[in-house]
């Protein structure tokens, strides 16, 4: 017969559990979406008046627009890898394409998994270094605290890609990658019938990235010689076309697509009233803007994503919001919003409270950084910036590079930086981009010199941690430069 101590000790550790079972079963799904290179201004809920994204905007109409959500450094893996951890670049050590992404490290997924979610990643990784393909990534630490896995490491063969489960066999999506891998993410929503965890799930989608070309039925929607062009493209010999826009906005329109198949079996299941939506991607598109392409820059074509949340009842519906959001904010949002405290090291700010209407204090600005050149997308060095609501200003180390005022100049046509009367808004964002150094604990010392990035340098033969590892093997290894 039990004492009543035991008795009282025993009933006291039912009702915790039980208060934690109910803690973790009332904490909302998430869900987040990612398409690759989606630039802020491929959605029609942007003022894009030729893309068709009637999904995404139907998204943007239940929730909240953020309009100011920004890429701190806008290239593919240093900006995931800023999403995943909640630091910068220069603290993760992914401060270049293709390095190997440290296990050990903080993690959203590993941080909602010791909160008792069921986690799941579907889609391009590309955090894990080495030869892109075939692309396999082994159960354990390299995958970051992710359960269900459905991934390759990187391949943009959009129309005929692969994928691996927990060993090395090759499956096929068997169909353009925007649907399948959807249906890997329909599939991971559908175990909710059997799991009763909360789920953090995010589907990352290669398109729109280039190679620019749509399926055909996308391809057709859209008249290349009725196009909008933005004020700024212009013509240029590497820089995309009317067509290759057409076939990005056709790739675009086949994500959407996909988001709205999603969201309807979020409602089929009854999830969607406790599940956040996230809407982003990870840097944008140049697309001639400039006559430039691709990514890297501090232009808004480049640096401004998506950015659009949904949770019913908790989060209002409105016009938009104009706070920094940036992604090294993501993470420590997300969980603030679940009610999970941020990991202490976590560099972002955690902006629950202003997505809720809680608070109305956010970022003043979003810290910008690429640590290096690369000469396959024209992107001339290493530079610092930031991203305020109305500015734009960034630098190389030996000399300022451009100053805009995105409230009066949207399309960044007219560089103030060598103007007289702007001398004193230079100086006041030069002190404001140094105390953003100072206090993400970046410097100049961080970047890389060299072209390691280009010719696939850091993933040809294996994976690196870091650009000084890469630079010591290179030289053991002349011959394989």
């Amino acid at each position: 017969m039990m004492t009543r101590r035991e008795l009282f000790t025993t009933t006291a550790a039912a009702a915790a559990a039980g208060t934690a079972m109910g803690q973790q079963r009332e904490r909302p799904n998430i869900l987040f979406l990612m398409p690759d290179q989606q630039r802020y201004h491929a959605m029609g809920c942007a003022g894009n008046p030729d893309v068709k994204t009637p999904h995404i905007d139907k998204l943007a109409s239940q929730g909240l627009m953020l309009r100011n959500t920004i890429a701190n450094t806008p290239v593919c893996c240093p900006a995931r890898a800023i999403l995943l951890t909640g630091q910068y670049a220069h603290r993760n050590g992914m401060v270049a394409n293709d390095l190997r992404l440290r296990e050990g490290g903080v993690s959203w997924a590993k941080e909602f998994g010791a909160a008792g979610y069921r986690t799941g990643f579907v889609g391009k990784w590309h955090l894990d270094g080495g030869p892109r393909m075939p692309g396999f990534v082994p159960p354990g630490e390299r995958r970051q605290g992710f359960e269900y896995w459905a991934a390759n490491q990187c391949s943009h063969q959009h129309f005929d890609n692969t994928y691996f489960r927990d060993t090395p066999e090759v499956k096929r999506l068997g169909k353009f990658e925007s649907e399948g891998w959807a249906d890997r993410g329909v599939e991971f929503l559908e175990h909710t019938r059997n799991d009763a965890r909360p789920f953090f799930l995010t589907i990352q989608w290669g398109p729109p990235h280039d190679p620019y070309k749509a399926p055909e039925n996308y391809r057709r929607m859209y008249d290349a010689a009725k196009l909008e062009m933005r004020p700024n493209w212009r013509a240029a010999a590497k820089a995309p076309g009317r067509e290759e826009i057409a076939h990005y906005y056709g790739m675009v329109t086949s994500i959407d697509d996909q988001v709205g198949r999603l969201m309807a079996k979020l409602d089929a299941l009854g999830l969607a009233g406790n599940t956040i939506v996230l809407f982003s991607s990870d840097h944008g598109d140049m697309l001639g803007s400039h006559g430039l392409r691709l990514k890297r820059k501090p232009w808004e074509e480049s640096i401004r994503v998506p950015g659009i949340i949904r949770w019913p009842g908790r989060i209002k519906a409105g016009p938009g919001n104009d706070a920094i959001f940036s992604h090294v904010d993501f993470a420590p949002t997300l969980l603030g919003l679940a009610g999970l405290k941020p990991n202490a090291k976590m560099q972002g700010q955690n902006l629950a409270d202003v997505m809720t209407g809680r608070s109305a204090k956010s970022n003043d600005a979003a810290y910008l950084a690429i640590h290096g050149s690369y000469q396959g997308d024209d992107t001339p060095g290493a530079w610092r910036g930031i991203r305020t609501r109305t500015h734009v200003y960034a630098r190389f180390q030996d000399r300022p590079w451009m100053l805009h005022d995105i409230e009066k100049d949207p399309f960044q046509l007219r560089n103030l930086v060598d103007e007289r009367p702007a001398a004193p808004l230079m100086r006041e964002m030069e002190r404001q981009l140094e105390r953003k150094m100072k206090e993400s604990g970046d410097a100049w010392s961080n970047d890389w010199t060299g072209l390691p990035e280009d010719a696939g340098r850091l993933y040809r033969h294996k994976a690196f941690y870091t650009v000084g590892e890469y630079e010591e093997w290179s030289k053991a290894h002349p011959e394989l430069k």
